[in-house]
Parts: structure tokens; C-alpha cells; sequence
């Protein structure tokens, strides 16, 4: 359908269960929308392996400020004889406490039955692991600056990081996510990433779970690998495709899926995280360039630990990117659906023939 012809319309996502208005009327041109809030305005060459150090901000994520951080969990490479190139941190202001005592375990689910939602107002205390990802000794590089084996390390680093709190038997889920600008939520300009841990499986994460749930028990399939469009395809590599969904909340959202079937990001082996590495970085590199370097989020949905042989056909991870480019307004939060000024499919063509070699 031409991008002229374009009337409004309702989808409603096969993921999360949510319903998204395309209203083209209330934008220019997909090619016009910009960030007005570049997280970078002006940034230096991006640099190479024989580039000279920058002056040293006042960051404590620098090199060389290690002793001003918070306790570090372990870093990349494991030689403390050699530079280290990643550094997995305690959080110094965590949102949970690991030194807090955990809640009571949850009674065990039946074989087949997703974590349900719990009734009632109930306070438990506030346990869980909040930690951050160093993904660079270098302030002035981002996490696309990297080549990609550099990001399949911190992708290796966020997967051992998850093995590790899955071993303790209160945490229930644990949420990768990167905050990329003040207004996307960032405290520190130095390029981190973070993770929690909680005692509970969140509630967006059980909607997913049954949304899911609810396709596969109608269809047989999982609904994650049974996106086959071209039209909102931007990329794809061996083991991984990268698309607008169908029904994106956002304005040139991106999915990056697993073309194979797996429940649990933080099984990812070395070949496929250097893999997924060259495409995530593409597409930062594609929204930087477009979309003037905005601010956003990106998130690993994942499975929750401890589920069911039977309820892993239908649970596939993937990587959510959230590029902010709009503030959320009365009626998102009060109805839970979203307003896309752009459809999926004019973002996935600006962004699949857009050229970042240059």
C-alpha cells in the first residue's frame, strides 16, 4: 500500500496482547520524524585502536576509576593483569537489595500452567539483584562504535551474568535492558547496561506468556516464528531476523528474533552472539543515522526460570529496540494502546534500504 493511501488503522500484537492505532495523519512524512533530543549532538570521530584517549571525564565507569564504583561481579577479560574491556558491577543505587532477606517461595505450578497473575494487594520485601554492564573502558564510545566481536562480549557477558542469579533459588526472572539517553532513562552518559533480578515473574512477562500461549493452543505454532513477511523485514543473518513488528508500538521499533526456536537468551553460544553482535549493532547504527542518534531503550524478553517442559513451545526470546521519539500521552496510559504515527512497513523499508557502510 502506498505510504499516500494510507488511512488509519487498528492491529492488535500477537506477543503482548496489545492493541496499536497507525495514524499516519498525525506525523509528516516517515522519513521527516527525527529526534529533537540527540542524545550526542556533537560527537567526536568514532574512535579506532590507535585513536588517543580522550580527557578523562569526571565518570566513575571510566578506567581507571574502578575504586569509585560499587563491589564488581566479574570482568572481561578474567586476568586482572590485563586491561579489562568489560566490567559487571553491583549497582550503587540498586532498586532491590540482594542483602535483603528473600520472599517465601511460590507454590509449585501444576506441569503446563503459566505463573499466574496474584490477586490483592500484597508487600513482600525487597530482594532481588540489580547490576550494571560496563560495555566499554572508553567514555567516548558507544555500544555500535564496538566491532561486533566487541558486542558479543557484552552479549556473552549479560548471558553469563543470567546464568549466574538463575542459580539462586529466589530469583524468578531477570530482565536485560540498556537505557541510551537522560530521557530514555540513563543517569550515566558513560555506555552501561543493566539487569535486574526479581522473586517474581513480572506482570507484562506473564501477558506475554499468555498471550502467546493463546496463539499456540488456537494454531499450534509460536507466533514469534511464524513472522514471515518481507514487508516488515529490515535484515536477517543466519540465526537471527531483525523486523518492525507487525503491530510496533513505537515509531521504528525493532525486533531482533531468533530464526531457531529457544526460550532462554542466556543460552546463546559464541557463534550466535557473535552473529546477533553484527546485527545489533546494525541496527543502532540504522536508527542513529535516520533518526538523529535518539535516545531509547532496548530489552531482552526472555523465559522466566523454572517453567515447564510444556509451556517452552510457545515462549521465544528476542531483543525489543525503543527508539523515543514521542512523549506517552493520556491515552496510552489509560487505555494501554498505543498511537504509531508509522506504519511497520514504511519503517522497515527506510530502514532496510537505509546504507550505514559509509
Amino acid at each position: 500500500m502506498a505510504e499516500a493511501s494510507r488511512t488509519s488503522e487498528a492491529r492488535r500484537d500477537a506477543v503482548f496482547g496489545r492493541w496499536v492505532v497507525f495514524s499516519p495523519a498525525r506525523s509528516r512524512r516517515p522519513t521527516d520524524l527525527k529526534s529533537h533530543s540527540p542524545t550526542n549532538p556533537s560527537p567526536g570521530p568514532s574512535p579506532g585502536a590507535d585513536s588517543p584517549a580522550p580527557p578523562k571525564p569526571s565518570c566513575p565507569f571510566c578506567a581507571g576509576r574502578e575504586s569509585e564504583c560499587a563491589p564488581q561481579i566479574f570482568r572481561v577479560p578474567p586476568d586482572g593483569t590485563l586491561p579489562w574491556r568489560i566490567r559487571v558491577i553491583q549497582n550503587l543505587y540498586p532498586a532491590l537489595r540482594r542483602d535483603v532477606e528473600p520472599p517465601p517461595p511460590p507454590p509449585v505450578l501444576p506441569e503446563g500452567e503459566a505463573p499466574p497473575d496474584e490477586p490483592g494487594e500484597r508487600a513482600v520485601p525487597g530482594f532481588g539483584f540489580h547490576d550494571v554492564v560496563i560495555e566499554t573502558p572508553r567514555h567516548d564510545v558507544r555500544l555500535w562504535d564496538l566491532d561486533a566481536e566487541g558486542v558479543r562480549d557484552v552479549l556473552l557477558a549479560y548471558a553469563e551474568r543470567v546464568r549466574q542469579l538463575g542459580e539462586h533459588p529466589a530469583v524468578k526472572y531477570v530482565q536485560v535492558f540498556k537505557n541510551h539517553g537522560a530521557s530514555a532513562g540513563a543517569s550515566m552518559a558513560h555506555s552501561h547496561s543493566q539487569m535486574l533480578g526479581t522473586p517474581f515473574v513480572p506482570p507484562s512477562v506473564t501477558t506475554r506468556l499468555n498471550c502467546m500461549k493463546e496463539i499456540f493452543d488456537r494454531s499450534g505454532n509460536c507466533s514469534l516464528c511464524e513472522i514471515r513477511s518481507k514487508d516488515i523485514l529490515i535484515s536477517e543473518t543466519p540465526n537471527f531476523s531483525a523486523i518492525v513488528p507487525f503491530a510496533a508500538s513505537y515509531p521504528f521499533e525493532i525486533w531482533i528474533i531468533p530464526r531457531q526456536h529457544i526460550s532462554y537468551f542466556h543460552e546463546i553460544d559464541q557463534d550466535k552472539a557473535l552473529d546477533l553482535g553484527s546485527l545489533l549493532k546494525t541496527m543502532l547504527q540504522k536508527l542513529s543515522k535516520q533518526l538523529n542518534d535518539p535516545p531509547f531503550n532496548f530489552m531482552i524478553h526472555s523465559a522466566p526460570f523454572g517453567l515447564s517442559s510444556s509451556c517452552l513451545p510457545y515462549t521465544h526470546w528476542f531483543l525489543q529496540i525503543v527508539p523515543q521519539l514521542s512523549v506517552i500521552g493520556g491515552f496510552e496510559l489509560g487505555s494501554g494502546c498505543y498511537i504509531n504515527p508509522v506504519f511497520p512497513e514504511d519503517a522497515a523499508k527506510i530502514l532496510r534500504e537505509l546504507d550505514c557502510s559509509v
